[in-house]
């Protein structure tokens, strides 16, 4: 019962968490323009891969947050994005959306 659980969250990183220009951070693939939407099996492994990913933290905030997957996946698909579980070094393990 707990792996269900725990599959069923994943955890992304929230650019200006609490305020109104709130958003997931996404990324655009150079190669082949795709944009999506990196997601993490916990919230150390995303602070870990957070490290080295491409930020503003002059203009920003960043946050790991919790998200229930069909959250998730609403979203992205509402906005174009794909969602790619990543491990902390940002290698794709597995493309979820």
């Amino acid at each position: 019962m707990n792996d269900l659980i725990n599959d069923s969250w994943y955890y992304i990183i929230v650019q200006n968490p609490g305020i109104s220009n709130e958003q997931f951070v996404g990324y655009t693939n150079k190669e082949t323009n795709a944009t999506f939407i990196p997601a993490f099996k916990t919230k150390e492994i995303a602070q870990q891969c957070f490290f080295i990913m491409p930020k503003d933290i002059m203009n920003n905030k960043y946050e790991a947050q919790a998200i229930i997957k069909e959250d998730l996946m609403d979203y992205a698909r509402k906005n174009d994005y794909e969602v790619f579980l990543l491990d902390d070094k940002g290698s794709i393990l597995e493309k979820l959306s």
